[in-house]
């Protein structure tokens, strides 16, 4: 992965942190921690590699702190998986709405999160290379890949880091009909554990965001979806 990546380590419990801490540093992340949502939102100004993020921690909780990362366009695209001992699917749908990379249910494995940031962090490297990509232009829309923007109407629009990367990918693929599946790897991983609801739920966000153009993401019933010709 190059030079060393930078991860954030956001926990009110210090046990917690001190073993994230040391199987990331022997995995050769360099570790920085936060043990609150307003020491984690000072820090994630510092541009880490990668956020990981607890759920329930006093006064301003890891939703909030996700939901705030993603709407400064200075750190929107820094990938976040949230960790938490909430079990309920709505917990995990609120948490990837909100723009959250995966969702990580406590206790697991040092081994198993270890091996889901490295998956991230290929990804959003992949990403990155990519992004050298044209921009596409459809009707009053233009999605520009380089510089994670899209424009409505000759406005920019804030999207979600995942919001956009599945706008791009259906919009670099016109015509061309995906499932849920095949939307969930190729936007989140196939390594990845989230649920098929979370690509409608995305859809949704990207349909509303996009306004009079939503019609440009079609619903193929029984299928999938893809981006109009």
């Amino acid at each position: 992965m190059g030079k060393q990546k930078r991860i954030l380590v956001v926990d009110d419990e210090q046990d917690i942190i001190d073993l994230l801490r040391y199987n990331l540093e022997r995995e050769g992340f360099v570790v920085d921690t936060a043990t609150n949502g307003q020491e984690a939102l000072d820090k994630v100004a510092k541009k880490p590699d990668l956020v990981i993020l607890d759920v329930m921690m006093p006064e301003i909780d890891g939703f909030e702190v996700c939901r705030e990362i993603r709407a400064n366009s200075s750190t929107r695209t820094i990938p976040i998986i949230i960790l938490t001992a909430k079990s309920a699917e709505v917990d995990e749908i609120v948490g990837l709405e909100l723009g959250a990379d995966d969702y990580i249910m406590k206790p697991t494995s040092p081994r198993k999160l270890l091996a889901r940031v490295k998956a991230i962090l290929r990804r959003s490297e992949a990403s990155e290379k990519e992004s050298s990509a044209e921009a596409v232009t459809v009707d009053g829309v233009v999605i520009d890949p380089v510089r994670y923007r899209v424009e409505i109407d000759a406005m920019p629009v804030p999207f979600a880091r995942k919001e956009f990367e599945l706008l791009n990918f259906l919009a670099h693929h016109r015509g061309r009909v995906f499932t849920r599946q095949m939307l969930l790897d190729a936007v989140w991983g196939i390594d990845s554990y989230v649920v098929d609801r979370t690509v409608d739920v995305h859809v949704r966000r990207v349909r509303e965001k996009l306004g009079q153009y939503a019609y440009l993401i079609e619903t193929i019933k029984g299928v999938g979806y893809r981006f109009r010709e």
